[in-house]
């Protein structure tokens, strides 16, 4: 192979890649905008490519979804592994509450669409049981014996820093960032502190 052939080839994949990325970057945008279904002819015309480009770099929207639910867990895994100031259970009860709720609060548009399809992928299912698990896997780690040698505790307290309480509290109650994680906080505190 020549060094031309080699530049062209290498040019290709580049050009790919950015195409990739491209629609994956046009899916997120669309939903953090509102659009919870989007469809390949949408995320097309926003990444800039033909719908052919985008089957050809995704077998179906579910292998899309999946992608973007990558996306959603490292954002949920770099929160994660921030390390913890406290050392005492309040403290930490306390950076629980901060975290999550930054954690959730900037994947939520992503997390909701995920869960509008989840129901018709087993690997968007399998994904979501993954993220909960190891989101649980946190809270046994960082607790102290006390919390996760009572299973009534270590259980509420998986409950009460789920995406799905903090989505009731945000979208259905309708609470500000600000009161969502203050009324969090009071009820973690008052459970399980």
């Amino acid at each position: 192979m020549t060094a031309t052939g080699e530049i062209e080839r290498d040019g290709r994949r580049l050009r790919s890649e950015g195409s990739r990325k491209r629609i994956v970057a046009a899916m997120l945008d669309l939903i953090s905008s509102g659009e919870m279904r989007p469809g390949a002819e949408l995320v097309a015309a926003r990444a800039d490519v033909g719908l052919r480009t985008v089957f050809r770099h995704f077998k179906d929207m579910d292998s899309l979804y999946r992608e973007m639910g990558e996306v959603v867990e490292a954002g949920v895994r770099a929160v994660a592994a921030e390390p913890f100031n406290s050392t005492d259970l309040r403290g930490k009860l306390v950076e629980f509450v901060e975290r999550r709720s930054r954690a959730f609060e900037r994947l939520s548009p992503f997390k909701l669409a995920m869960d509008v399809h989840r129901h018709q992928s087993e690997a968007l299912a399998r994904d979501s049981s993954r993220m909960v698990a190891e989101l649980r896997a946190i809270v046994e780690r960082e607790m102290p014996p006390e919390v996760t040698g009572d299973p009534l505790r270590i259980e509420a307290l998986d409950l009460l820093l789920s995406f799905e309480v903090w989505s009731r509290l945000r979208m259905d109650q309708g609470l500000s960032v600000a009161e969502a994680r203050r009324v969090l906080e009071a009820i973690v505190l008052k459970a399980v502190g």
